[in-house]
């Protein structure tokens, strides 16, 4: 069972990482981009989300050697869009109360891309109670806490209440699991990753809420890939890996491996696929994404590697 699921999360993942890397150039920002960004979601965030893939990959180190090298090659090629940090420092700069400089700028941290500058300014910003008190859902606080933590502003752990954060999160709640929808299904795909930083540190998420997510997940990846919401179930099979006893079922990889394309495709639903390149990767790069996470996390935990409890 547990080869099965390494030599299928290592064939999808490989595939959403190579489809990543040879349309990267679809994803760069438009050359006339400032740190203003009228519509960050456009390119920006998608930018920092093939960071973040490149960055989980590169810290697992359990793809190939010529995956390794996408990888790297992807984290350097965000890395330039955003000016080598100088388009974080501005955005920064200028709108102090904006978490995504912040979390867009830890991927690059981990895998030791720093901006002087940048860094002297987070310490700052970070420390200000306006900034702490910008008004966010309850697991964007886990993503600024996480982020924080991963870049060191945060090295001993004590700058941020991470129980009550962790309790103010619809999973904190421990809920009834029927009434859980799609945003909220995100909601707490995220909880868990940065309570978890995305894996590295099961540890983080509580005793509780680890009985209550290995109960409950199973049901939540059929029900998603039910109705062929491919985007969610993939994040919710991320969920899987960021457990202490992983839960990465063979059947679940066969399914995604299934609904992928020939090219490394994979799409975020059961709608129809564009034709046109540029819509094609708009579309479903954010499921490239979490695919490529997904499988990589998945290969690391089947072959008993994680990063430990912090």
């Amino acid at each position: 069972m547990t080869a099965s699921v390494t030599q299928t999360a290592h064939q999808v993942s490989t595939q959403a990482l190579t489809w990543l890397y040879t349309h990267r150039e679809r994803g760069a920002l438009p050359t006339d981009t400032t740190a203003d960004l009228g519509d960050p979601d456009s390119v920006y965030k998608p930018l920092g989300e093939t960071a973040l893939a490149a960055s989980l990959v590169l810290r697992e180190s359990a793809a190939g050697s010529a995956e390794l090298a996408m990888a790297r090659e992807l984290l350097s090629f965000s890395w330039s869009q955003f000016g080598d940090g100088d388009m974080l420092y501005e955005r920064l700069l200028r709108f102090s109360l904006l978490t995504d400089p912040l979390e867009a700028y830890a991927p690059f941290a981990r895998c030791g891309l720093r901006h002087e500058a940048l860094d002297r300014l987070l310490a700052h910003t970070t420390s200000l109670r306006s900034v702490r008190a910008a008004e966010l859902m309850p697991n964007r606080r886990l993503a600024v806490a996480n982020a924080a933590r991963v870049i060191g502003l945060d090295p001993r752990g004590g700058s941020y209440d991470w129980p009550a954060l962790t309790r103010a999160t619809w999973l904190g709640g421990t809920p009834e699991p029927w009434l859980i929808d799609w945003m909220t299904g995100y909601c707490v795909t995220h909880t868990v990753f940065h309570l978890t930083d995305w894996g590295g540190a099961p540890a983080g998420l509580p005793d509780d809420l680890a009985a209550y997510v290995g109960t409950w997940l199973p049901v939540w990846i059929d029900i998603w890939a039910e109705i062929e919401q491919w985007d969610l179930m993939t994040e919710l099979m991320i969920v899987g890996c960021c457990l202490r006893e992983p839960y990465c079922e063979p059947a679940d990889w066969e399914r995604l491996a299934r609904v992928q394309h020939a090219d490394g495709l994979v799409p975020r639903d059961g709608g129809p696929v564009a034709d046109d390149p540029d819509r094609r990767f708009a579309d479903h790069q954010h499921t490239a994404v979490v695919a490529a996470v997904a499988g990589s996390l998945a290969v690391s935990r089947t072959l008993g590697g994680t990063a430990g409890p912090r």
